[in-house]
Protein backbone atom coordinates (compact mmCIF):
# COMPACT_ATOMS: atom_id res chain seq x y z
CA UNK A 1 0.00 0.00 0.00
CA UNK A 2 1.37 3.40 -0.24
CA UNK A 3 0.99 3.90 3.10
CA UNK A 4 3.55 0.82 3.70
CA UNK A 5 5.85 2.68 0.74
CA UNK A 6 5.98 6.12 2.45
CA UNK A 7 7.48 6.62 5.83
CA UNK A 8 6.37 8.90 8.09
CA UNK A 9 7.15 12.99 8.00
CA UNK A 10 7.51 13.97 11.24
CA UNK A 11 6.39 17.62 12.64
CA UNK A 12 7.81 20.49 12.23
CA UNK A 13 8.09 23.54 14.20
CA UNK A 14 6.76 26.59 14.59
CA UNK A 15 9.06 28.17 12.12
CA UNK A 16 8.84 31.75 10.46
CA UNK A 17 6.30 34.28 9.52
CA UNK A 18 7.04 35.17 5.81
CA UNK A 19 5.36 38.83 3.98
CA UNK A 20 4.28 37.54 0.55
CA UNK A 21 5.92 40.40 -0.65
CA UNK A 22 9.19 38.75 -0.21
CA UNK A 23 7.98 35.47 -1.46
CA UNK A 24 7.37 37.51 -4.81
CA UNK A 25 10.58 38.73 -4.91
CA UNK A 26 12.48 35.74 -4.03
CA UNK A 27 11.15 33.64 -7.54
CA UNK A 28 12.29 36.91 -9.08
CA UNK A 29 15.99 37.11 -7.40
CA UNK A 30 16.31 33.44 -7.92
CA UNK A 31 16.08 33.68 -11.55
CA UNK A 32 19.00 36.25 -11.48
CA UNK A 33 20.94 33.38 -9.52
CA UNK A 34 19.95 30.47 -12.09
CA UNK A 35 23.19 30.52 -14.12
CA UNK A 36 23.35 27.57 -15.37
CA UNK A 37 19.75 27.70 -16.32
CA UNK A 38 20.37 30.56 -18.01
CA UNK A 39 22.65 28.75 -20.47
CA UNK A 40 20.47 25.70 -20.93
CA UNK A 41 16.88 26.88 -20.38
CA UNK A 42 16.21 23.67 -18.58
CA UNK A 43 17.57 23.54 -14.99
CA UNK A 44 16.17 23.11 -12.26
CA UNK A 45 16.77 24.82 -9.22
CA UNK A 46 16.38 25.13 -5.15
CA UNK A 47 16.95 28.10 -2.91
CA UNK A 48 17.29 28.98 0.64
CA UNK A 49 16.14 31.85 2.02
CA UNK A 50 15.77 33.69 5.19
CA UNK A 51 13.30 36.86 5.85
CA UNK A 52 16.45 39.20 6.47
CA UNK A 53 18.71 38.22 3.73
CA UNK A 54 16.60 37.12 1.70
CA UNK A 55 18.27 34.37 -1.08
CA UNK A 56 20.90 32.88 0.47
CA UNK A 57 22.08 29.55 -1.34
CA UNK A 58 21.18 28.60 -4.77
CA UNK A 59 21.55 24.72 -5.75
CA UNK A 60 21.24 24.04 -9.50
CA UNK A 61 20.86 20.27 -11.72
CA UNK A 62 18.49 18.76 -13.99
CA UNK A 63 16.80 17.08 -11.95
CA UNK A 64 14.24 18.73 -9.36
CA UNK A 65 15.10 16.42 -6.38
CA UNK A 66 18.70 16.67 -7.19
CA UNK A 67 18.93 20.11 -6.73
CA UNK A 68 16.94 19.90 -3.26
CA UNK A 69 19.32 17.48 -2.38
CA UNK A 70 22.18 19.25 -3.04
CA UNK A 71 21.24 22.48 -1.31
CA UNK A 72 19.80 20.60 2.23
CA UNK A 73 23.39 18.98 1.81
CA UNK A 74 25.29 22.39 1.57
CA UNK A 75 23.21 23.71 4.37
CA UNK A 76 23.33 21.10 6.55
CA UNK A 77 27.44 21.02 6.40
CA UNK A 78 27.35 24.72 7.86
CA UNK A 79 24.96 23.50 10.60
CA UNK A 80 21.25 26.14 9.11
CA UNK A 81 18.61 26.42 11.67
CA UNK A 82 16.32 24.71 9.22
CA UNK A 83 13.37 26.29 11.73
CA UNK A 84 14.84 29.87 10.13
CA UNK A 85 14.32 30.14 6.86
CA UNK A 86 12.53 29.17 4.01
CA UNK A 87 12.65 26.94 1.11
CA UNK A 88 11.56 27.93 -3.00
CA UNK A 89 11.81 25.51 -5.88
CA UNK A 90 11.28 25.64 -9.63
CA UNK A 91 8.94 22.71 -10.02
CA UNK A 92 6.21 21.05 -8.84
CA UNK A 93 5.97 19.74 -5.14
CA UNK A 94 6.10 16.19 -5.17
CA UNK A 95 5.66 14.27 -2.04
CA UNK A 96 9.59 13.42 -1.85
CA UNK A 97 10.05 17.05 -1.65
CA UNK A 98 7.61 17.72 1.24
CA UNK A 99 9.18 14.76 3.28
CA UNK A 100 12.52 15.99 3.06
CA UNK A 101 11.97 19.61 4.13
CA UNK A 102 9.90 18.09 6.93
CA UNK A 103 12.80 15.45 7.43
CA UNK A 104 15.18 18.27 8.56
CA UNK A 105 12.15 20.89 9.87
CA UNK A 106 12.00 23.23 6.97
CA UNK A 107 8.54 24.79 7.80
CA UNK A 108 7.83 26.24 4.26
CA UNK A 109 8.02 25.16 0.86
CA UNK A 110 7.19 27.33 -2.22
CA UNK A 111 7.16 26.04 -5.39
CA UNK A 112 6.24 27.88 -9.44
CA UNK A 113 4.53 24.66 -9.95
CA UNK A 114 1.71 22.47 -8.46
CA UNK A 115 1.87 19.78 -5.50
CA UNK A 116 0.71 16.77 -6.02
CA UNK A 117 -2.01 15.33 -3.91
CA UNK A 118 -0.08 13.07 -1.76
CA UNK A 119 2.44 16.53 -1.45
CA UNK A 120 -0.48 18.05 0.48
CA UNK A 121 -1.49 15.34 2.34
CA UNK A 122 2.17 14.83 3.73
CA UNK A 123 2.05 18.81 4.19
CA UNK A 124 -0.65 19.28 6.33
CA UNK A 125 0.33 16.05 8.08
CA UNK A 126 3.59 17.11 9.16
CA UNK A 127 2.60 21.18 9.52
CA UNK A 128 4.27 22.32 6.58
CA UNK A 129 3.56 25.11 5.13
CA UNK A 130 3.12 24.57 1.18
CA UNK A 131 2.76 26.74 -1.20
CA UNK A 132 1.82 26.34 -5.28
CA UNK A 133 1.56 28.36 -8.28
CA UNK A 134 4.27 31.03 -7.32
CA UNK A 135 4.21 33.48 -10.28
CA UNK A 136 4.70 37.37 -9.76
CA UNK A 137 2.70 38.14 -7.29
CA UNK A 138 0.34 35.49 -7.01
CA UNK A 139 0.48 32.11 -5.63
CA UNK A 140 -1.54 29.18 -3.94
CA UNK A 141 -1.25 28.21 -0.18
CA UNK A 142 -2.83 24.63 0.33
CA UNK A 143 -1.38 23.96 3.75
CA UNK A 144 -0.90 25.70 7.10
CA UNK A 145 -1.40 29.58 5.89
CA UNK A 146 -0.62 31.45 9.25
CA UNK A 147 2.98 31.16 8.28
CA UNK A 148 2.58 33.56 5.52
CA UNK A 149 1.54 37.36 5.94
CA UNK A 150 -0.51 39.51 3.16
Amino acid sequence: TLEQAIRPVPKVGEGLKLDAALLSQAFHDLSERQHINQLTGAIHAAAWLNKTQGLLQVREDVGRHNALDKLIGSLAKTDTDFNQGWLLVTSRASYEMVQKAASVGITLLAAISAPTALAIRLAEQSGLTLIGFTRGDRHVVYTHPLRLQH
